[in-house]
């Protein structure tokens, strides 16, 4: 009875499941009845114990068997007669990648999604309604939109990729052309692309240490692994890499050097060019995420690409999702001919099609004569913000936090200097109503947090410095 099939097609464990359901259906395993002990199941199937508890673990959360202390294990009676196997096990489907989330983010995005009047969001990653330019929509018909449509070919929509090429060499000093550009429904449907086409399950790709992305799940379900290079004043710690390269043999390096989520950094150019000459050396390509590209606060300071410094080498992803808005989902990659190609063809197989509403919304966007100037006063008032919310730290908490002065984006990272903290002091802070991404979601200990100082009014920035000061300061 206890025997498995000796032509084995499936793993041991699922073998034994399949034989235990096969003696239920065929009445050999009546309900209630207990099953040997799981010693005396490895032995007769000639495996080891945690082959068959593995197996039991399966068909306790199937519902087929009970475990009782003391008693064994036993067929379930409760599913005798309406138990015929067929049932899908939904919960070993629903246990991916994707279906983990941590509680602490659980709660801050329910309360983001209704804030109330006590609540001061500064987590959500995007800009607040009142500072998303205001531009008017085109007139455009159904029919317009058809015919705006034979514009698009696999790389996508053909005015607004020349409009973004000829902005990016301009404004960039790179020289791109049409077909090195790949439009993509936001920047992550990007990266979703490079992870699919051009890694493979198992390959070790290197991130910035903090990072944002530490927590997407993209890299998990797709089976790369990630390891995180610390950062100091000036970026990613090159000589920490090159060791990284050598002991986990990275196969692609993930960065985000201009006003980098979720520090707010910004990598010097001889890190920049350190960067770029060892990824050189060992073959290795970079991918510069550039979402915040047109938010620096001066022109002098006008960080320069890794892109600029290797255009071969570097694929290079902007959006203008943080700038319009979330809903946009506008966002490209700039790379070799081949590589878009590719990138393309591959996205057109998963039918992932862009839609060509977003792309002349955003062709419209660009080309609107009052859209370079509400990208100034932008940048002035994000500066504002910061000023203000640095005004406020260095009033209440002085030499309690640290910080570097962002030169660009909507984030401040703040270091806490003097107190360790705790789940339970974010959690505090929680309960209190201030909204922050904590450090542990992006791959480091609990010192630090993120704020979106976009968001923070003067009035919220001072309320949110309290906040932060009760915190740090609770008994």
């Amino acid at each position: 009875m206890w025997q498995l099939p000796e032509k084995k097609t499936k793993a041991i464990y699922q073998s034994i499941v399949e034989l235990v359901m096969n003696h239920i259906k065929a009445g050999r395993l009546l309900p209630g009845e207990k099953l040997p002990p799981e010693r005396q199941l490895a032995a007769a199937f000639g495996v080891n114990r945690s082959t068959v508890v593995h197996a039991l673990d399966e068909l306790e959360a199937m519902g087929v068997i009970i475990r009782k202390q003391g008693s064994g294990t036993l067929i379930n009676e409760g599913k005798w007669g309406i138990y015929t196997g067929a049932s899908t096990n939904w919960r070993s489907y629903l246990s991916g990648a994707f279906n983990h989330r941590d509680p602490y983010l659980e709660k801050v995005s329910q309360l983001a999604k209704n804030p109330g009047g006590r609540v001061i969001d500064a987590y959500t990653g995007e800009l607040p309604l009142e500072l998303i330019p205001s531009l008017a929509l085109p007139s455009i018909s159904w029919n317009d939109f058809l015919v705006e449509e034979s514009l698009q070919d696999e790389l996508g929509y053909l005015p607004l990729r020349q409009q973004i090429v000829t902005h990016l060499n301009h404004e960039r000093e790179l020289s791109l052309t049409t077909d090195q550009l790949l439009l993509t429904s936001g920047a992550q449907q990007a990266l979703f692309l490079i992870i699919q086409v051009l890694l493979q399950s198992g390959d070790a790709v290197a991130i910035e240490e903090p990072s944002s992305f530490y927590p997407l799940p993209i890299f998990q379900a797709a089976g790369i692994r990630l390891y995180g290079v610390p950062v100091d004043g000036q970026g990613m710690k090159v000589e920490l890499l090159e060791q990284m390269i050598i002991k986990r043999k990275i196969k692609m390096v993930l960065v985000n050097p201009n006003f980098q989520n979720p520090t707010g950094s910004t990598m010097s150019l001889p890190r920049r060019k350190q960067l770029v000459s060892l990824c050189q050396q060992y073959q290795i390509p970079i991918v510069e995420d550039d979402v915040f590209s047109q938010l620096y606060f001066s022109e002098k300071d006008k960080p320069v690409l890794l892109k600029q410094l290797d255009s071969e080498n570097v694929i290079y992803i902007g959006s203008l999702s943080k700038i319009l808005g979330a809903t946009t989902k506008i966002g490209w990659l700039s790379a070799p001919v081949k590589v878009a190609q590719q990138l393309a063809e591959a996205r057109k197989e998963m039918d992932f099609t862009l839609s060509i509403f977003p792309q002349v919304l955003a062709s419209s966007a660009l080309s609107n004569r009052q859209f370079d100037q509400q990208i100034k006063v932008l940048r002035q008032e994000l500066k504002r913000r910061r000023d203000v919310l640095i005004g406020y730290l260095k009033e209440f908490l002085g030499r309690e936090v640290s910080y570097v002065v962002p030169e660009g984006g909507y984030y401040l990272w703040l270091q806490v200097e003097k107190r360790t903290l705790k789940q339970g002091d974010f959690d505090f802070l929680l309960e209190l109503g201030g909204l922050v991404a904590p450090s542990f979601t992006f791959g480091v200990n609990r010192q630090s947090l993120r704020i979106n100082f976009a968001r923070l009014t003067h009035k919220d920035a001072l309320r949110l410095v309290k906040l932060i000061h009760k915190m740090i300061y609770k008994s």
